[in-house]
């Protein structure tokens, strides 16, 4: 006689794949593609199909929607996953699909973690969608933009899922005590406080909920209250979403870097502890913050790229964990500094300046003259030398064609200040007027 089935057999499929919605209206959560009259509900209503790919945070429903998509459009659907699939993979699921065309049957293929593909993966799929073999269905949690081909990414409708929120969380985790057979039959019992701790620890991801309740469960041996110190174990850590080639990459950075630039050294902590608890490499922070010192800070305090750059040489030689504190002194200190991106726009408008009017000829007076036929040619004639003359200055024109421009303006922050009045003391006609 076989014994009753528990929680965690082997043998189960996992929790958060029993409890998956199998119709729309069991859906919970990205009102935006599946309430009525919207995109997906029309779609699957319609039992119509065409090619999208989703992109959202993991556990947000994508690979539930493409299945209710193609379960809706009758249509043969084979599934993919990026990590473990190749080109050969590919062509053989294509042909599936011709012959599948050929007896009047629709094909849809899911590739999970498409961004995983390679462009010659991604390639071999543009004929087969484009003439309709296949109904392509990627998901991924990165940004298509800059993961997917642009000639597949046209022949796709990109739909954005957004991370759960608390009362969809709720929803999803009251239906699995309800819904699932295993769970349901079981005597664990959850309060709210730790429920709110359990949907609180998920970051917005289903999955990693059920997947949380499922370890809690197997801990306490299916039965009994789940407590607050058997979901600490279970959850043991908060997982990080931050991946060091992904699209979080580049907005943690971001945010890091505003918050530089914004004077706000609290928060330039917190983006810098995210990327380094991630696994960021410090020399690519310190990278960034060399930049920093000079594009938003410049003159205004000039210490700041000398304390950038040496944090950089610092932590190439240190290496963690011991480079997270130079990592920190900088941060707090470029924050925490004056801000000024004079030196930033004079450049930007210089450069400007030149493609728009072009090359032109160095004046004979600023060129150098190493030998005598340059002398002869008038190289480096009439040139007044700064150090001859009172206060080591003259007032010469160094720029071509005898026209004068301002493209630095500097700020009244800091040391430019005293940068400011030194040039309009200087250069009465330019700066006097600024």
């Amino acid at each position: 006689m076989n014994s009753p089935q528990t929680l965690f057999d082997t043998h189960l499929p996992p929790l958060a794949d029993r409890v998956r919605p199998q119709t729309i209206e069991e859906f919970c959560g990205q009102g935006h593609l599946v309430d009525k009259g919207k995109i997906l509900h029309r779609l699957i209503g319609q039992s119509a199909s065409i090619s999208m790919i989703f992109w959202g945070p993991p556990g947000t429903g994508k690979t539930t929607l493409a299945r209710m998509i193609a379960k809706s459009s009758d249509a043969k659907i084979k599934e993919m996953s990026a990590v473990s699939s190749g080109v050969k993979d590919l062509r053989d699921v294509i042909a599936f699909a011709k012959n599948n065309r050929d007896m009047g049957q629709k094909t849809i293929l899911f590739i999970d973690e498409i961004h995983r593909f390679s462009k010659s993966q991604q390639d071999a799929l543009l004929h087969a969608v484009e003439d309709g073999t296949i109904t392509l269905m990627g998901a991924t949690t990165e940004n298509p933009s800059f993961e997917v081909i642009s000639p597949l990414l046209s022949r796709c409708r990109v739909l954005t899922l957004k991370p759960l929120q608390k009362n969809h969380l709720k929803k999803i985790l009251e239906k699995a005590f309800a819904q699932d057979v295993i769970l349901s039959k079981s005597s664990i019992t959850i309060k709210n406080l730790e429920k709110d701790l359990l949907i609180q620890s998920s970051g917005g991801d289903a999955r990693k909920m059920l997947n949380t309740l499922e370890v809690a469960g197997h801990l306490m041996g299916g039965k009994g209250q789940i407590t607050k110190e058997i979901l600490d174990e279970a959850i043991q850590s908060k997982t990080l979403i931050y991946d060091k080639q992904g699209e979080y990459h580049y907005d943690t950075i971001s945010a890091f870097i505003k918050s530089v630039r914004g004077s706000d050294p609290d928060a330039a902590l917190y983006w810098l502890a995210v990327m380094l608890e991630g696994g960021e490499k410090p020399e690519f922070i310190a990278r960034r913050l060399i930049i920093l010192a000079s594009e938003d800070i410049g003159n205004a305090d000039p210490n700041g790229l000398t304390l950038a750059t040496s944090g950089f040489q610092a932590v190439h030689m240190i290496g963690m964990p011991e480079a997270s504190l130079i990592l920190a002194q900088v941060t707090t200190y470029l924050a925490s500094a004056p801000k000024s991106n004079a030196s930033y726009k004079a450049i930007k408008a210089a450069t400007q300046a030149v493609k728009e009017s072009g090359t032109p000829s160095v004046p004979l007076h600023l060129r150098n003259a190493p030998t005598d036929l340059m002398k002869d040619m008038d190289y480096g004639k009439d040139y007044q030398y700064p150090h001859s003359y009172p206060d080591h200055f003259v007032d010469a024109n160094y720029f071509p064609n005898g026209e004068t421009q301002t493209y630095y303006h500097p700020s009244n922050q800091g040391r430019e200040e005293w940068i400011q009045n030194r040039l309009k003391s200087l250069w009465k006609d330019r700066y006097s007027k600024k």
